[in-house]
């Protein structure tokens, strides 16, 4: 036998199962999605492969879904702001100014994410993608749920890729209870995760009954992460969604706003009791980030900030922010300058500004929109942040289809056409360790070795 022949059929083998996985997730968009959207919420960010970086099952689905599904759409001024991101930073990169690391976040962990969302409803009933969120996410909640009642972490015993695995799988404690986190590592992930999931439960095309069942479900377990942010989300994300989305009916909203005054009443004493025990330690939390704002002082117009670890700034040490930056706004900008992190944050406000039009609202834009406080309180990171990129391009590629989101996407699984309108052009368009760990040197979630 030919030396290394062995080694040739592995590759050919593996090179032939890639292609015919991207023919089955382009000849079921559907179950391609359902898969995708289980991964995102069911599978942890450590369970992957290792080559050249880490390429968590999210992130390698989420590239093979694109690359299975491309789909020629129309072009709005959103996709022209992420190129040009994209763009700035493979030239930083090149000029040095831009990590390996950093670059590699900025393209496979935002940009990839982003560009799926934007081609998934040529492929995909939107009805199919509120249905597939809301299950996929319940069921992560019910998980949660089950986690908090018996202190007990399934996912945490799925082996994985280092320094993922040791960096995620410790669950962690608030007030002598165990915070719920599910696969997404952390518990302000998994409670920022299932906010986003709110407004697809309130869109859902489903009877009364089951709809607040998931909300629900999703509310309870958003409290037991005992996360104020994945809380405040939740229900800044409900309250926008009931009452903005035109699908609402008014049985619903009464019903909701009724069970979540009361569920309100008895929830607040329960978390107010576990921060007070927590005392010291949520209230450095809140400190914490208010101290990150000294880190501005350092921030460039173009590329990384330089090695501002080693200053002191007034009575700060900078190097005690080296190991974690709580801040999505903030890390983009000592990673990338201030201009870059612009442009990207100017697409996010383009798809948050759609929520607050009618005609153009959708429940992926209520879903940015309730996003936005987190942006400056936590990284975008694990699965988080992919969820939240998907979710920005979802909701530029739903402007201009059924206004509560139940119509019909351009193409199903059948070729039948949608009578939907088409996406605005361009010239109508409006111009993401742990946290408490987050290493600003290596990505939020996955980073490059070597």
């Amino acid at each position: 036998m030919i030396p290394g022949a062995p080694s040739a059929l592995l590759a050919l083998g593996a090179l032939s199962s890639v292609v015919i996985a991207l023919f089955l997730l382009r000849a079921m968009p559907r179950a391609g999605f359902a898969l995708w959207t289980a991964v995102m919420f069911l599978v942890p960010v450590w369970v992957g492969v290792a080559l050249g970086i880490i390429w968590p099952a999210i992130l390698a689905l989420t590239v093979a879904m694109l690359v299975a599904n491309v789909h020629r759409i129309e072009l709005v001024a959103g996709d022209v702001l992420m190129a040009v991101f994209v763009v700035m930073l493979l030239g930083l990169h090149v000029l040095g100014r831009v990590g390996l690391g950093e670059t590699v976040v900025g393209v496979l962990e935002w940009a990839v994410p982003y560009a799926w969302g934007r081609v998934v409803l040529a492929r995909v009933d939107v009805r199919w993608v509120s249905t597939a969120i809301t299950l996929c996410a319940c069921v992560a909640a019910l998980l949660a749920i089950v986690e908090f009642a018996t202190t007990w972490n399934p996912f945490i015993l799925i082996p994985g890729q280092e320094p993922l695995y040791s960096s995620w799988n410790t669950l962690q404690e608030r007030g002598g209870i165990v915070r719920v986190e599910g696969a997404f590592g952390h518990s302000i992930a998994l409670g920022a995760a299932l906010a986003v999931s709110t407004a697809f439960a309130v869109a859902a095309p489903w009877r009364t009954a089951p709809k607040l069942l998931a909300v629900g479900l999703l509310g309870a377990a958003t409290v037991l992460t005992f996360s104020r942010t994945g809380i405040v989300t939740m229900v800044i994300t409900l309250v926008l969604a009931v009452w903005l989305l035109p699908s609402v009916t008014r049985r619903f909203k009464i019903i909701v706003t009724a069970v979540g005054l009361v569920g309100g009443l008895v929830a607040l004493p329960i978390v107010s009791s576990v921060l007070d025990a927590a005392g010291r330690e949520a209230e450095g939390s809140a400190g914490y980030r208010t101290d990150l704002l000294v880190l501005l002082g350092q921030v460039d117009l173009l590329g990384n900030a330089g090695p501002w670890q080693s200053l002191v700034s007034g009575d700060f040490y900078l190097g005690y922010f080296a190991r974690s930056i709580d801040n999505a706004l903030m890390l983009a900008l000592l990673r990338y300058g201030v201009v870059p992190t612009a442009v990207v944050l100017a697409v996010i406000v383009s798809a948050a500004a759609l929520a607050l039009r009618r005609e153009s609202r959708s429940p992926a834009a209520i879903a940015v929109l309730g996003q936005l406080p987190s942006l400056v309180v936590v990284a975008l990171i694990t699965q988080y942040g992919a969820l939240l990129w998907f979710t920005v391009g979802l909701a530029l590629s739903w402007h201009g289809r059924s206004h509560d989101g139940e119509g019909r996407g351009p193409a199903t699984e059948r070729g039948a056409t949608a009578t939907s309108r088409p996406v605005r052009p361009l010239t109508s368009g409006i111009a993401g360790g742990r946290v408490g760990s987050q290493n600003i040197e290596g990505g939020e979630a996955w980073r490059s070795r070597g």
